[in-house]
């Protein structure tokens, strides 16, 4: 064969192998852009208040807004708040209708939903966030909110809330517990662009370090009904908090390989794990394994820190956490430590 030829043919066939490898690894998503915030809020201006899931009365929302009025914002509360539609606050079409005109109403400086429970997964893909990304505008909620946040932040990359929402706030606030004061008054902090520094106590089941990276995460089961969906999150390089309630350990367990399985806790920064209330195994099928012996199972091959108990769930320990933001995580032997920067 003629020796140029030949040399030529490699040439050729190695570029086409090389193509065809590129073809064949998966692509990564690039990492998106600093995340953008909302412009903070200042006296005067309009909080929406909307039922997009579970029903709530008007009664029960009440105490809410009388405190953020006390905080010097305007309080607009819509019509599907005392609505029924079985477990909805409204059917389907008057809760995208509402939550669509809050979102598109440049009046309205951020949106807190009246309560979780169940029903954003049914309306999120009617939602047209058009205009609420040229004006992005604070959203606020958690547990069935975590639909909004992980969406928000994946297509979207503006920084929501995950807090408290009004069926959290004490009907006499001169009877509320101390945790109670500061948590909700946390979700003022920060509205108002204050400072965001919390703790946690030491737990013997911490793996210790310092990490920084884009907080991100919410109610374990929602994060992993989203996955495979546009409203699926990216956790490479982030600090990743999760909670949940009502679930048996063994579900819990399941949730956490879904999480290994899928990558979302091989490239991450930092992991905190909030509260997990749950239910008690069955007499005579016992799972076995705490909620420290789940994680700790799951992430053993990685060497980011791992905070337990962290004051963010489904309890009263539930501070105002602006997901998208970059944070520092810092676990140590006397306590753990989470800052906005």
């Amino acid at each position: 064969m003629n020796r140029k030829l030949f040399i030529s043919s490699l040439a050729t066939t190695g570029a086409v192998l090389s193509t065809l490898d590129s073809w064949a690894r998966p692509v990564e998503k690039e990492s998106k852009p600093k995340s953008k915030i909302p412009p903070y809020l200042k006296a005067g201006d309009t909080i929406g208040v909307t039922s997009s899931a579970s029903y709530i009365s008007l009664a029960e929302v009440q105490p809410a807004v009388q405190l953020m009025e006390s905080w010097g914002f305007k309080v607009e509360v819509g019509g599907t708040v005392g609505k029924k539609d079985f477990t909805y606050g409204g059917t389907d079409d008057e809760r995208i209708t509402e939550l669509q005109q809050m979102l598109d109403n440049p009046n309205i400086k951020a949106i807190m939903c009246a309560r979780g429970g169940y029903g954003m997964v049914r309306i999120i893909d009617r939602i047209d966030f058009k205009r609420f990304t040229k004006q992005p505008k604070w959203i606020i909620g958690f547990s069935d909110i975590t639909v909004l946040h992980c969406h928000i932040n994946s297509n979207f990359g503006i920084t929501t809330l995950h807090s408290k929402m009004c069926n959290s706030f004490p009907s006499d606030w001169t009877k509320a517990e101390p945790i109670q004061i500061t948590t909700i008054e946390s979700i003022k902090q920060a509205l108002l662009g204050e400072e965001m520094n919390y703790t946690a106590l030491a737990s013997a089941s911490n793996r210790l370090g310092k990490a920084g990276g884009q907080l991100i995460g919410g109610n374990l089961s929602i994060i992993q009904n989203v996955a495979a969906t546009k409203s699926d999150i990216e956790t490479k390089g982030k600090i990743l908090f999760v909670e949940d309630v009502d679930e048996y350990a063994y579900s819990i367990d399941r949730m956490f390989w879904n999480l290994k399985r899928t990558g979302k806790l091989d490239k991450l920064a930092g992991l905190i794990i909030g509260g997990f209330k749950m239910k008690p195994d069955t007499p005579g099928e016992e799972f076995g394994k705490t909620i420290y012996d789940i994680v700790l199972e799951k992430v053993k091959e990685y060497d980011y820190p791992v905070c337990f108990d962290f004051p963010v769930g489904h309890q009263r320990a539930n501070f105002a956490l602006k997901c998208g933001v970059k944070h520092v995580l810092e676990v140590g032997a006397a306590g753990s430590t989470l800052k906005s920067v």
